[in-house]
């Protein structure tokens, strides 16, 4: 049986078509690849409110301790000038001997 044109054109087309079809994803495939990209965007996710929580509270902290510094040099000035007071009393007298 002679192979005629047309006959090679069609088992062309159909050759063609079973190819171009193979390629399609189907929808199966698309739900896990999506899945599985989701699941890491969970996973960044997470992380990503950890840092955040992490860096609230590093600042929280920063802050009291800015507050408590600032406590401490004005109790520390409140005190500079009564040193200065006493120092000066104490060089105006005379020593005893």
């Amino acid at each position: 049986m002679p192979i005629t044109r047309k006959s090679l054109a069609q088992v062309a087309i159909i050759a063609m078509g079973g190819l171009g079809l193979s390629a399609c994803a189907t929808t199966d495939y698309v739900d896990e690849q999506i899945a599985m990209v989701n699941t890491r965007i969970d996973g960044v996710d997470a992380k990503a409110s950890q840092a955040a929580s992490a860096a609230a509270a590093a600042d929280a902290k920063a802050q009291a301790a800015a507050t408590e510094a600032q406590n401490a040099n004005r109790r520390l000035d409140a005190l500079t000038g009564r040193v200065d007071g006493i120092e000066q009393r104490m060089m105006a007298k005379t020593p005893r001997n």
